[in-house]
């Protein structure tokens, strides 16, 4: 009895040495002693070394908009004798460690949104992210269409970009054969599309750099890889892409996602998207309601101790955010959305919560101290920059802070607080950027036909008394002095050149009377042409004008009755303003102005001037040409000049009448083309 006794007192007094290890050992608090982050290709490993081991992975969180992850680890410490830690190593900028007593609360700064994997290696936390559009895995392959048997190798013909109505980038592929396998996967930020045993010609193994069409695809690159092709194409942002074929057609569309923080499930449709559910409860709690939907989705769901209540809900195939809708306004309740974590309170509890924490931004505003930041302006003005931040009616600085320029160095010195630099830093960035050029070409082309008839007749009665040597018609000549008389006088008198004239000279036997007749007429046709071809390069929303001409002097009165000499252009000129639309087109105000001296018809204060001039806006694609204006003049003219009664006579009265006829065509053209200058050559 004794030896068992004793043999009892030994095991109780090692199972309490054991149990007070233990307690002491929960009790000793854990500490992070290091932190190390190294990138493998897409992957970024960090690691978490520990002075003990982990007995569970930490509770997380993660945010979308600014990128981050966190860690909560309860009973720890820092260790690491610092709080913030810059790295910069593929998509982690930096890491917060901050410890409120005895937790501590590790945040990873990213530049994009991450997944993680989490694991525990002895004393170490080993954590593997991966971008949050490509899983820790393979990336899922959508099969759209399988490989059939065809008789015909198949090919692409031809590839081609437009942009939607909505925005959505969309990429069409010509095959020869329909009977093609298509698979489509996302790569990290890429779109993969692989045609299955499908040649490429030559001629398509280019990128395509289709930035300038705003939207959210800026390259396609399309090249071949073994038998099959891979086509490539690189978004921007937030994204969805649709996929159909049509025979031999092949579409891809990819469509931007507007970003809703609140919204509970992001996409482009309208109303509700979640996965469809059914419930089914009488008289039930409210936060076990919520507790089921919170299950079903996955999503991290945080209840205010204030909801209480019970709700009576049946709903049969209803998606999951209409029933969470649902259950708010029936007990008056709110939410907000924090990356994959959904805040329910009631609606003055949130509105309070949040009067509260803006009143406490804005005293920490009056309070936080001023920094001084200096940034060098490459393509704006400092003091336009200067003028928009401080602008009074709506100034971008807070009450305290103010702007300077350095106007030889073209540099911008701001002192506010570290928030609005922020905000002063991303608005910069967005403003200091090169404006895009446009070579706008003109082609100004004046055209005329025109056409003119002139008849006319003249006779003379002559009579000659043989005094003197007289010479008549065809250079015969005769004695005597030559009396002459007009009988008919209607030449043809045309507007420029000399008529052409044919005479008929009738005389009696004793060359002592003549008659004279002679028939003058002129027909002209001419066809002429003016280009002009004005070019011109400017900047976007920038007027620019090219001239070129003659000034022609005239004289004109002073108020002390003398005379100056003034001047007056007689220019061809071109005046244009661009602007380039979101969807790569380009909007212009034209001003074409084309004046030619009148020579023809001067005054007494000097010569005319002649003016077309064509004012207008127009929209139109880049690199196509529109024809504006048109100014088109006929003259038509008909004039007959007849002496009365002997004009009238049937086949004689030509001798008696002259008859103009004129027709002339003018018309003005003016063709414009504009390009947009590409700011990067593109890899062909």
């Amino acid at each position: 009895m004794k030896q068992i006794r004793q043999y009892l007192l030994g095991l109780v007094g090692a199972v309490l040495l054991a149990l007070g290890t233990a307690n002491a050992q929960e009790s000793r608090p854990n500490s992070i002693e290091s932190m190390n982050v190294v990138q493998q290709g897409s992957v970024l490993n960090v690691k978490l070394t520990f002075k003990d081991p982990l007995q569970a992975l930490p509770p997380a969180f993660s945010v979308a908009k600014p990128a981050r992850i966190a860690f909560d680890f309860s009973n720890t410490t820092n260790g690491l004798g610092k709080t913030n830690q810059a790295y910069n190593e593929g998509d982690l900028k930096s890491a917060n460690i901050v410890q409120a007593e005895d937790r501590t609360r590790v945040v990873l700064n990213l530049n994009k949104a991450m997944t993680y994997e989490a694991t525990i290696d002895g004393n170490s936390l080993l954590l593997a992210l991966v971008p949050s559009a490509t899983p820790a895995g393979l990336a899922p392959v959508e099969h759209f269409a399988q490989a059939r048997p065809s008789a015909m190798s198949n090919s692409i013909r031809d590839i081609s970009f437009r942009r939607g109505k909505d925005g959505e980038g969309r990429i069409t592929v010509d095959l020869t054969d329909a009977n093609a396998g298509i698979d489509i996967k996302q790569q990290g930020s890429n779109l993969v599309v692989d045609f299955a045993k499908v040649t490429l010609p030559e001629a398509l193994r280019k990128r395509l750099d289709v930035t300038d069409f705003a939207t959210p695809v800026l390259t396609v690159t399309t090249v071949e890889k073994g038998p099959n092709t891979r086509m490539t194409i690189t978004p921007r942002g937030l994204w969805e892409h649709n996929a159909y074929q049509s025979d031999n057609q092949f579409v891809i569309e990819v469509k931007p996602i507007i970003e809703n923080p609140n919204k509970l499930v992001q996409g482009s449709r309208g109303g509700y998207q979640g996965e469809k559910l059914s419930l089914n409860f009488q008289n039930v709690d409210v936060r076990r309601l919520l507790q089921v939907i919170g299950e079903f989705t996955g999503m991290n769901m945080v209840v205010s101790d204030s909801v209480g209540g019970s709700i009576t809900l049946i709903l049969k195939d209803v998606p999951w955010d209409q029933a969470l809708d649902i259950i708010m306004q029936q007990k008056g309740l709110d939410m907000r959305k924090n990356g994959n974590v959904i805040l329910i309170a009631p609606r003055e509890e949130i509105a309070t919560k949040e009067k509260l924490e803006f009143e406490s931004k804005a005293q920490i505003g009056d309070l936080e101290p001023l920094q001084t930041e200096s940034f060098q302006m490459n393509y704006i003005k400092a003091k336009d920059m200067q003028s928009l931040l401080t602008d009074p009616k709506q100034p971008l600085l807070s009450k305290r802070g103010s702007a300077n320029t350095e106007d030889r160095s073209n540099i911008l010195f701001v002192r506010d607080t570290p928030s609005r630099l922020e905000e002063v830093r991303a608005m910069i960035a967005k403003v200091d950027i090169p404006s895009r050029q446009v070579m706008i070409e003109a082609r100004i082309v004046e055209a005329g036909d025109s056409f003119a008839k002139n008849l006319g007749v003249r006779m003379l009665w002559n009579q000659t008394d043989r005094s003197g040597a007289v010479t008549v018609g065809g250079g015969q000549n005769f004695s005597g002095q030559l009396n002459s008389a007009s009988l008919v006088n209607l030449p043809a008198t045309p507007r420029s050149g000399t008529p052409g004239a044919m005479s008929f000279t009738l005389f009696n036997i004793a060359q002592t009377q003549f008659l004279n007749l002679e028939v003058s007429a002129l027909e002209a046709d001419g066809r002429g042409k003016v280009i002009s071809s004005p070019r011109v390069m400017t900047a976007n929303q920038v007027e620019a004008i090219i001239e070129q001409g003659v000034e022609i002097p005239y004289q004109q009165a002073t108020s002390s009755g003398a005379t100056s000499v003034s001047f007056r252009k007689a220019n061809l000129s071109l005046k244009v303003m661009p602007q380039i639309t979101p969807d790569g087109r380009i909007s212009m105000k034209l001003d074409v102005n084309k004046d030619t001296p009148n020579t023809r018809l001067s005054t007494g204060a000097g010569v005319a001037i002649d003016t077309k001039h064509v004012k207008t806006e127009v929209l139109i694609d880049n690199g196509g040409t529109v024809v504006i204006g048109g100014i088109y003049t006929q003259e038509v003219r008909n004039n007959t000049t007849r002496i009365p009664f002997f004009g009238d006579l049937p086949y004689i009265g030509f001798l008696f009448k002259n008859r103009e006829w004129i027709d002339d065509k003018t018309e003005l053209l003016v063709f414009v083309t504009p390009r947009i200058v590409a700011e990067s050559l593109s890899v062909r």
